[in-house]
């Protein structure tokens, strides 16, 4: 069974998440400021966390930050929940590395879906192979990524974007369907989102990053430069 943490303040909010997990099947565990929050999470390594942002003792980004600082934290799945609904706030959620980022009020079955697609997506897949295109190298099994055979630190959806364009290297995607396929669900909403992660892979990748190409009115494409 997997376990996930909820760190909220507002007891209403977080019995309303925690009722909705339990009955998805998920054990919950909770947290109502960041210190104890932070504390539970680096304790008992939950599969994933759900963050409120505006808490007391130590907010959502510091709490994140923290996490990602120490080994025990750094790869567990987080989706950012808060009252924030600000363009500039969600793209600093998904800029800093988390994997979503839902805005009070929210669909309980939502959330549900999306920590299910999250979850899904960082599962290892036994029995299969690693997959190479030029300089890129991807171990499914560890969800590693190697660029020219250096470790490269990618997220978890990161990993799954940048595999998926490069399994289908030359030919555009539809971001709908990158959507569907990566995320576990599609709406114009998300589109942002996407732009946002593809932006910091661009980041990451430095140099090799131009091979990411922007498809207008369609998505994108990885293009491999002739030899």
């Amino acid at each position: 069974m997997h376990r996930i943490l909820i760190i909220e303040d507002e007891q209403d909010i977080a019995d309303l998440v925690g009722f909705n997990l339990q009955r998805a099947g998920y054990e919950v565990l909770k947290a109502h400021d960041g210190i104890s929050g932070t504390d539970i999470a680096l304790r008992e390594r939950p599969d994933l966390i759900v963050l409120d942002l505006m808490l007391p003792g130590r907010d959502g980004f510091a709490v994140f930050r923290e996490l990602r600082r120490d080994p025990r934290g750094a790869n567990i799945p987080v989706i950012m929940l808060t009252a924030r609904a600000q363009t500039e706030d969600r793209i600093q959620g998904l800029q800093t590395g988390a994997d979503d980022y839902l805005t009070k009020p929210f669909s309980p079955k939502e959330l549900v879906l999306r920590v299910q697609a999250i979850l899904k997506r960082t599962e290892s897949s036994p029995g299969s192979v690693d997959f190479t295109l030029g300089p890129f190298r991807f171990d499914k099994n560890a969800v590693k990524f190697y660029l020219n055979d250096e470790p490269l630190e990618l997220t978890s959806t990161e990993f799954k974007l940048l595999l998926y364009f490069c399994e289908r290297a030359g030919k555009p995607q539809d971001r709908n369907d990158v959507l569907r396929s990566v995320f576990g669900y599609s709406d114009s909403a998300n589109s942002r989102t996407l732009d946002t992660h593809m932006k910091r892979i661009r980041h990451k990748l430095g140099d090799y990053g131009s091979w990411i190409a922007t498809v207008r009115n369609i998505g994108y494409k990885i293009d491999q430069p002739e030899a």
